[in-house]
């Protein structure tokens, strides 16, 4: 036996922004997204997560952990954030004593440059000295359906969708294998960004981008502590094929699909 692993891949509900590319939520307290929500946790549940991980950097463990505590006292309003609107809500009905913090993003900010001078790593302004702006992710690599695209002044850009999706419509589709192989080739098209033996891209996607997956895939690991554990990990969706990866080819996991669990019959809705 080993220890078995479901990533389910969220958008990010209570729009962050953190992003250079950013999927717009409605508001999820809202009446129908909560009932949404209640019946997403339910399809979850049946598979009996012993621990659930939730995309949190681990310095925030205790403060996250003693507002988990309030909720398990009816003392604390859940926030829109995926964490707590679904982490917490099945924890609770799982009985869980806690939640684990399984991010490494030690600024809470994807442009985090650590230890790396910035000039070896600005991708965007190597990029655009040196005509190879094409190899910057592209508005092209994230709009789908009838999507609305806005730019902000900060050059972030927010996606709007223009029609109405179910919640479990929206994580069937964020979930799906072939969508998260080809963000992740957009990742590597960055990466050539650079020229002679200069390689900004390149030490960007692998030191700030692996670095980070290879890191919450160890976290991962330090949770993991008999063969019997059942983890659920609720993580932004362009973190879902690393770690993934990473859990797979390591050949210690048993990694489940999140879609066994929402694509069952009768719980899809176009409305």
């Amino acid at each position: 036996m080993k220890p078995t692993i479901m990533i389910l891949g969220s958008g990010h509900l209570a729009n962050p922004g953190k992003d250079r590319f950013n999927f717009r939520m409605d508001d999820v307290l809202a009446a129908k997204r909560q009932s949404e929500i209640a019946h997403l946790v339910a399809l979850l549940k049946p598979f009996r997560p012993t621990r659930i991980g939730i995309q949190a950097d681990q310095r925030f463990d205790v403060e996250i952990n003693a507002n988990y505590q309030d909720y398990l006292k009816d003392k604390y309003k859940l926030k829109r954030w995926e964490g707590e609107q679904l982490g917490f809500r099945l924890a609770k009905q799982m009985e869980h004593p806690k939640v684990y913090c399984i991010d490494y993003a030690p600024e809470q900010d994807p442009f985090f440059l650590e230890d790396l001078d910035k000039d070896l790593i600005d991708v965007d302004k190597f990029a655009m000295e040196n005509d190879q702006e094409h190899l910057l992710p592209k508005i092209e690599d994230f709009s789908f359906l009838d999507d609305k695209i806005k730019e902000e002044d900060d050059g972030r850009f927010w996606i709007e969708s223009q029609k109405y999706e179910s919640l479990i419509n929206m994580y069937i589709r964020d979930n799906d294998p072939e969508g998260r192989r080809a963000e992740h080739k957009v990742y590597l098209r960055t990466a050539k960004v650079g020229l002679d033996n200069h390689y900004p891209g390149a030490n960007w996607v692998g030191h700030q981008w692996y670095t980070r997956n290879l890191k919450i895939f160890v976290n991962l690991t330090r949770i993991a502590e008999t063969d019997q554990d059942r983890i659920l990990v609720i993580i932004g969706t362009g973190l879902i094929y690393l770690v993934q990866k990473f859990l797979v080819e390591s050949g210690d996991y048993i990694v489940e699909s999140p879609l066994k669990y929402l694509k069952t019959e009768n719980n899809t809705t176009s409305n």
